[in-house]
């Protein structure tokens, strides 16, 4: 088979791409799947091979900084395809994207129409240059490419019927609120306790219910906005990562690894393929204290053992502290979650947490996921409803569980 020209491989790439969105149910609305077989998005990185530039489920990296970091990319076509179905665009519409590279903002202008309107930020020139000339090159010429920070919108532009955030965010400042009309869609990858989910908000009065929730991974959101995870140092190369904060007294952690280890198995089992989104997102609102572990293999004491998950969730509840395993069962295709834990109350410890996945097991493994909705800081706890409420800078996060 004689190799196609360029154009026509780069269509070919682009068409099997969206094929495959569809099959998977990514791309399910007809406007979503019109414009991404029609943008060109492998323009926009025309460095990058069009294997590259087309890979379904790859972003293409287009931006790092000094330490290796990733502060700029064309996300994949399946993020992109899922933001946009739920920012739900009509022709018409309105929309600020806050994170540029170009293509984005071609879909959401093949989406709004000529009588739409697309204003795009980056607070980074380096890829707001690059989305003016691809989005030049390709003819989109009614975006409105602008160099800021995105802490405080865009008033001028405002309202909106849609915001799209494609940064990662830790918080959600109040002028994203302010600047969308009401009953407007936010779409957001936000972190809650570490984890990140591209959320999809809906606009009710002062605040947002969120519609929608995909596990994802963005580059992290710049300037006012930043957010850096503190970190705490345990004997044997361990290090804990707190993205909501420290705990009281780190202290009382002293020491905590030379308790005797205890072990507990909860009997839930998860299938080899089964998404366990909702349960890391359980976890890390039902514990005290959550945080993520990393440990230096060249330190590493072996008084913690292998979590087996590509994720290693932690509690801490002030002296004790707990990690979950797994172990697999290759001839069923599963594996059973359980916990180890240390402290003065191991064993009890482990057995708690052991309780939580049980829980999640029993009454929320089978649900369509928690209720999220986001308030102004300074809400009073009598105004939000939920089983958890999480405090950031800006906002009150509420988190419920509905029961299957």
């Amino acid at each position: 088979m004689s190799e196609l020209p360029d154009e026509n491989r780069a269509t070919e790439l682009r068409n099997k791409a969206v094929d495959q969105l569809k099959e998977d149910g990514t791309i399910v609305s007809p406007r979503v799947e019109a414009a991404m077989r029609k943008v060109p998005r492998h323009l926009a990185v025309p460095e990058s091979p069009l294997d590259e530039a087309y890979s379904t489920y790859n972003a293409v990296i287009t931006q790092e900084d000094d330490h290796g970091n990733h502060t700029s990319s064309v996300s994949a076509p399946q993020i992109q395809a899922m933001q946009l179905e739920q920012a739900d665009l009509h022709p018409g519409d309105n929309v600020l994207e806050i994170g540029t590279n170009g293509p984005n903002a071609a879909y959401i202008a093949e989406m709004v129409g000529p009588t739409g309107q697309v204003t795009t930020v980056d607070i980074d020139s380096q890829p707001a240059d690059r989305a003016q000339r691809f989005l030049t090159e390709t003819g989109y010429t009614n975006v409105n490419v602008v160099v800021a920070d995105a802490e405080n919108g865009l008033p001028g532009h405002a309202p909106y019927d849609a915001i799209m955030v494609t940064v990662g965010a830790w918080d959600i400042p109040p002028a994203w609120i302010d600047q969308l009309k009401d009953d407007g869609r936010l779409v957001v990858p936000l972190r809650i306790n570490g984890l990140t989910r591209t959320y999809g908000f809906i606009r009710q009065g002062d605040h947002l219910v969120a519609t929608s929730a995909h596990v994802c991974g963005f580059v992290a959101v710049q300037g006012a906005g930043s957010h850096v995870q503190q970190t705490m140092q345990l004997p044997g190369g361990v290090t804990l990562h707190f993205d909501e904060g420290l705990p009281a007294d780190p202290s009382l952690l002293d020491g905590v690894l030379d308790t005797v280890r205890a072990e507990t198995w909860t009997g839930v089992t998860v299938a080899s393929r089964e998404p366990i989104g909702t349960l890391q997102m359980y976890l890390a609102t039902q514990v005290p204290t959550y945080c993520s572990m990393s440990i230096n293999p060249e330190l590493a004491t072996g008084a913690i053992g292998p979590t087996g998950l590509g994720f290693s969730m932690v509690a801490i509840d002030g002296p004790n502290f707990g990690y979950i395993v797994v172990r697999r069962n290759p001839e069923k295709e599963n594996a059973e979650f359980g916990f180890h834990a240390f402290g003065p109350d191991g064993a009890g410890f482990a057995e708690r947490l052991a309780d939580i996945v049980r829980t999640w097991g029993k009454k929320h493994r089978s649900a369509p996921g928690p209720r999220i909705s986001v308030h102004p800081a300074g809400t009073p706890d009598d105004r939000i409803t939920g089983d958890r409420i999480i405090d950031k800078k800006h906002s009150r996060i509420s988190v419920s569980w509905p029961v299957a």
